[in-house]
């Protein structure tokens, strides 16, 4: 489906974006480990983490789900499955999915969608193997099938810092002998390690060279009641059309605000962003916020590399943005991008020069140089290849652009944040099919 975003009258209101997806994920997951019955209120209803409740039901797990409250009722542990388990798009459901499997005695092929095969399976399967997993893999690409069981702790330098990676072996590490430790350059979102807590497994840190990383042994996981607040990656996109369209006032409710998911926001208050978090609580042992945005004169800035992990999904709207500032907007550190659901930095590029914006792309991410919040030409039909994110940054785009913007396929916005086009008409926007 095409969709069209046009500049047209500011938006304001309140509105709640779906419930956070790395959360959901994690909370199906841990929940189909679990004994007991675990309840989710908020589950993310979307592509993504429907992949996920499939892939539980297929380890064994009894779901109820009637779009309110959902329960997974387990025995505790992840059975052998009769069929593939299909990750569709979703490289968090195949990593930990993956990761989980590990640990018992199971034989689970994986696969997914073309974008996803892919996608580099080897930064799990290379410590999973070293705690005694093996794998049927050609280039560490789905399809894969995952032989688990019988595992031993290891302490692994992960050459990334990638969440993905972190939780793959922490869940791993729930049913290895010894403790796993997971060390990484840069600390990444710690939503399992909160989680795992929640759930009442035997986690931890450790000191190790003057900074904490996260430590796990065997345990045994019971069912936990979980709220699944507002994800902020996808209030990223409200909040930053409200920053470039005139006129605008905004109040996103009931947002996560985790100190290590909030790279996006830290850069948009350096750049000038009228930006506030109001009616803060902290009722499941994860921050919450409702997040306040008006209309700003931004200015370009260059984001600390080292902040890259908290901010990894959110640099395509960063790109937006900063085309509506005045001055460079330097982005680095972002390699990872290259790896996504596609290529984003060359994505980005090449879209926001069709809208008339000077951007250049670098190894490890880009530069937009903005020129005002009239500058930007809009006007392009834009190729998203798939991705759901790269759509979302270039419709915000096409509501504060001269002439409109078309993206060429919208239905992948729902495995991310499904009722977007309806979210954002609540508050104003101009976006409809084309």
């Amino acid at each position: 489906m095409l969709l069209r975003a046009r500049s047209g009258r500011p938006l304001r209101g309140r509105a709640r974006p779906p419930g956070d997806k790395s959360i959901s994920h994690r909370a199906v997951i841990m929940g189909a480990l679990a004994s007991g019955r675990t309840e989710i209120d908020g589950l993310l209803r979307a592509d993504d983490v429907n992949c996920t409740v499939a892939a539980a039901r297929a380890f064994g797990a009894e779901i109820i789900d009637d779009g309110g409250v959902c329960a997974i009722i387990s025995a505790g542990g992840f059975r052998q499955p009769a069929e593939t388990i299909d990750c569709g798009n979703s490289g968090t459901a195949a990593r930990l999915l993956i990761g989980a499997a590990s640990g018992y005695r199971l034989s689970a092929r994986f696969d997914g969608d073309q974008s996803l095969r892919r996608r580099p399976m080897g930064r799990v399967v290379a410590p999973l193997s070293q705690m005694g997993a093996r794998f049927d893999t050609t280039d560490n690409r789905l399809p894969l099938i995952v032989h688990g069981g019988a595992l031993n702790g290891i302490m692994y330098r992960s050459p990334v810092s990638s969440a993905q990676v972190k939780s793959a072996v922490l869940l791993a590490g729930l049913r290895a002998a010894g403790e796993t430790v997971l060390i990484e350059p840069e600390r990444s979102r710690d939503h399992t390690e909160r989680m795992l807590a929640v759930f009442g497994a035997d986690i931890d840190t450790v000191e190790i060279d003057g900074v904490l990383h996260p430590r796990v042994r065997a345990s045994a996981l019971k069912a936990a009641r979980i709220y699944v607040p507002a994800d902020p990656s996808s209030a990223a996109f409200p909040i930053a059309a409200a920053l470039i369209v005139k006129g605008s006032d905004v109040r996103i409710q009931d947002v996560l605000v985790n100190p290590l998911r909030l790279g996006l926001y830290e850069t948009l208050l350096e750049m000038g962003a009228k930006l506030t978090y109001e009616e803060a609580r902290d009722p499941i042992g994860e921050p919450i916020a409702d997040v306040a945005a008006r209309t700003s004169a931004l200015v370009g800035v260059t984001p600390p590399p080292r902040r890259a992990p908290s901010m990894i999904d959110e640099f395509p709207i960063l790109a937006v943005v900063a085309a509506f500032a005045e001055g460079e907007t330097r982005i680095t550190g972002a390699a990872e991008l290259r790896l996504k659901e596609s290529d984003r930095i060359a994505l980005m590029v090449d879209g926001l020069r069709a809208c008339g914006v000077d951007a250049e792309e670098l190894p490890d991410g880009l530069i937009v140089r903005g020129k005002g919040p009239k500058s930007v030409r809009g006007g392009a039909h834009i190729r998203t290849h798939g991705d759901h994110r790269v759509a979302m940054s270039f419709l915000v785009l096409g509501l504060a652009s001269r002439d409109p913007v078309t993206v060429d396929d919208a239905d992948m916005i729902a495995t991310s944040f499904p009722g977007f086009t309806a979210f954002m008409q609540s508050l104003g926007a101009d976006i409809a099919a084309a």
